[in-house]
């Protein structure tokens, strides 16, 4: 079983976490998750326990205790539902303009409007690059 470990110190590592559980089990994993640029610890992880008996053991016992100055909050890992978490954003394009140019089309999210038009001869479609569509 997979048990998410939470409002941990920055300054516990893996092994920390590891010899914490490992009074209520056997730990198979333990990690810290960190930020990929710094590599500082983010203040959660999870641990993985060889059966669901002593992963539910270690939640009873050790959620809520104060370990390195924090209460650290420990419950079941749930993966999370479908629809959370980071999403890729789409920025449309713009375009068009220039002389006699027209189209346009585009914008934000999948928006339409928002890019085009201009240059010389304007009333050759576009928008004029304006959109108050809001």
């Amino acid at each position: 079983m997979n048990i998410y470990v939470g409002n941990l110190s920055w300054n516990l590592k893996d092994q920390d976490l590891s010899n914490l559980f490992a009074s209520h089990g056997e730990v198979v994993s333990a990690k810290i998750v960190t930020d990929k640029f710094t590599n500082r610890s983010k203040g959660f992880g999870f641990v993985e326990m060889s059966n669901d008996e002593q992963a539910l053991a270690a939640i009873t016992a050790l959620n809520g205790t104060e370990v390195d100055g924090r209460g650290i909050v420990v419950n079941e890992s749930r993966p999370k539902p479908e629809g959370e978490g980071f999403k890729k954003r789409s920025f449309g394009g713009g375009g068009g303009g220039g002389y006699k140019g027209g189209g346009g089309g585009g914008g934000y999210k999948g928006k339409s409007g928002g890019g085009g038009g201009g240059g010389y001869n304007r009333d050759r479609g576009g928008s004029g690059g304006y959109n108050n569509d809001y």
